[in-house]
């Protein structure tokens, strides 16, 4: 039986999506998704984990590392209380991840962290 540090789930909108989930879904192929989830089962059971898996974005934003047949592939994350949450995926076209993809996912993250708070029943 595995072993994981971290529990993985996806990022919750207001609406009820879950981005990441869906574009897994039909945002990638049946390999790419493969490869992705390896991905991320790896970054669970070696957490903390850093290049060439995981990069960071700083204020704790990260992002797990996929490649796959010279594409490269990111899925943008955060941490709390044990549980890896799957904020944004993308495929990367350019050498750095872009601004509003980054953007998107502090977005997703800073409400995680306010309904995280809310739950505990802690100030924002």
């Amino acid at each position: 039986m595995e072993t994981y540090k971290l529990e993985c789930h996806f990022h919750l909108t207001e609406g009820g999506n879950e981005p990441v989930r869906e574009w897994l879904k039909k945002g990638v192929s049946a390999d790419v998704r493969k490869e992705i989830g390896d991905d991320i089962r790896y970054v669970q059971q070696h957490w903390p984990v850093g290049k060439p898996h995981v990069d960071g974005f700083g204020k704790g934003l990260f992002e797990v590392r996929t490649s796959y047949d010279k594409n490269i592939f990111r899925v943008l994350f955060h941490v709390i209380n044990g549980e890896m949450i799957l904020l944004h995926g993308l495929h990367k076209k350019t050498g750095k991840t872009p601004n509003h993809d980054v953007a998107l996912a502090r977005d997703r993250q800073k409400l995680d962290v306010e309904r995280w708070k809310q739950q505990k029943g802690l100030k924002s």
